[in-house]
This record gives structure tokens, sequence and C-alpha cells, in this order.
């Protein structure tokens, strides 16, 4: 035994030089930059981006990061994607029909291909969906898909990303979108393929550009998020940014504010 001790050193130390190189680097060195492009839209938060090729999180506050808050509109993310795996939607050129009520939008009152309200946020086609989803596949595919912490039941099927206890975190959502697209997921090929193109907003030689909105009014407290990805030449990066309006009673520049903030943060780190 004493002679295959200096061997189980070794393993034991290769083991855990293995395990160091695997944990990513947290980089706050934008961190005022990043807070004063927020404070320009009249908002406070944080914004997580993960540099997949050098394993670096850049932020401006990693405790806010890890702060669950209600998915919002972000969860049409899973809700396609589930909707796709169960067959409930076909592709993104399956029709959503409008009822012909009364919505919060007068853009949301038409006919929308899964695309349009995708990128639209049309919350009713989403309910609509979730509700033909049902919550025992809902559930069931919430955990074979790791996507944590939501409540569902009967009272909450079509409402539980926008109210409620339900809470994920920026680095829960960046860690979702590294599994989905590293097709790491337990969902077929046409699902990843069709949700690509779903989720995709720009598309040039030089990168491809995904992004979700999310905004969620719970109790008369504003919270939202932008999520998505970069891929540029092969080189993949994941954000999430999520953030309040400074003054809740001023929501003004919160709609455009999310994505622009979150583009000029890009640009500041030189990914798009």
């Amino acid at each position: 035994m004493l002679r295959n001790f200096p061997i189980i050193i070794l393993i034991v130390l290769l083991l855990n030089t293995a395990f160091a190189q695997k944990l990513p680097t947290r980089n706050l060195e934008y961190k005022e930059k990043i807070e004063q492009l927020m404070h320009a839209q009249d908002m406070q938060g944080t914004i997580v981006v993960y540099d997949a090729s050098n394993n670096i999180y850049y932020s401006n506050d990693f405790a806010l990061a890890e702060k669950g808050n209600l998915p919002a509109s972000t969860f049409k993310i899973v809700n396609t994607i589930i909707a796709l795996e169960t067959q409930v939607l076909t592709d993104e050129n399956t029709i959503m029909r409008w009822d012909g009520k009364k919505r919060r939008f007068d853009f949301w009152e038409k006919d929308m291909t899964v695309r349009e309200a995708f990128h639209a946020s049309c919350l009713p086609c989403y309910q609509e969906v979730a509700r033909k989803i049902g919550v025992k596949r809902m559930r069931t595919y919430l955990k074979k898909l790791q996507y944590p912490h939501m409540v569902v039941d009967e009272n909450t099927i079509d409402n539980f990303w926008i109210k409620g206890p339900s809470r994920i975190s920026p680095l829960e959502q960046i860690l979702f979108l590294q599994r989905f697209y590293s097709r790491q997921l337990p969902i077929s090929a046409q699902t990843y393929d069709k949700m690509i193109s779903i989720f995709e907003k720009e598309k040039n030689d030089n990168y491809r550009y995904f992004g979700k909105t999310g905004w969620s009014d719970d109790n008369n407290w504003n919270n939202g998020w932008f999520v998505g990805i970069v891929d540029k030449g092969g080189k993949v990066y994941y954000f999430a940014l999520n953030v309040e309006p400074i003054d809740q009673a001023n929501t003004s520049k919160f709609t455009a504010g999310r994505e622009w903030v979150t583009r000029e943060v890009l640009k500041l780190l030189q990914i798009h």
C-alpha cells in the first residue's frame, strides 16, 4: 500500500489541477463603466457576460448575478422548446391565432407566427401554449431540462413566470443557455434546429446574435431581462442582464434600454 502512496498523491494532484483549470475567472474590471451605462438608461442591476472560449465571466455585480427573479418573457425560450418537443407547436411558422379580444398592446392584436410572437413577447399567445402543454408535462420537462425554481400548478400554469414565487438568476440563465447552444439538453435535433431559428435576432458573415427580453410587474415592482448569445466565428458568448428602474414610477427608458445597455456592454468587451 505504501509503495502506491506516491502514485495516489500524483493522481489527486492531477485531479485537483484539472478541477482548478475548469473553474471560471470572475472579472469586475468594467464594473464602473457598466454601471454608468445602466444609469444612463435610468436603471440599476447586473449583467453577466460569459466568454466560453476563455472561461471568463464579466460582470458589475456577482452578488446580484446569483439573485433570483421572475423569468418573465425569457421563459418563452423554455416554453417554446417544451412546446416543440410536445408537438404543441410545429415550427417557427406555426400560426398563433388572435381570438379577437382586446390585448394589452395593439401589435399583439393579430395572428402571428411563432417567431413573430416570440420576439414580440406576446403574453396571451404563450399563455395559450402553456395551457396546452399542461401542468404535468410542464413539470416533467422543467425537471428534464434542469430549468430550476419554477412553481407550477393548475392555478398558475399560464402565469407562473410573471408572478408568484418562481425565480431564476442571471448566472442560471447563462448556464441554461450554454446547455442549449452546446446541445446538451435532452431534446431532439429537430427541436434544436427549430429553436435556433426562432431565437435568432441577427445573422451576418461575422456573427449570429440571439436575444430575448423579459419584463415582470409583480405587485407593482418592475424587473427586466435581456438574455442571449453571440456566436462570433465559433467563439461563443452568453449574456444575461437583469435590471430595475432606479425610479419604479418611471419606466420610460425601460423597454429599449435593456437591450441598449447589453449591446453597449458587448461593444465594451469587443464582442459585438
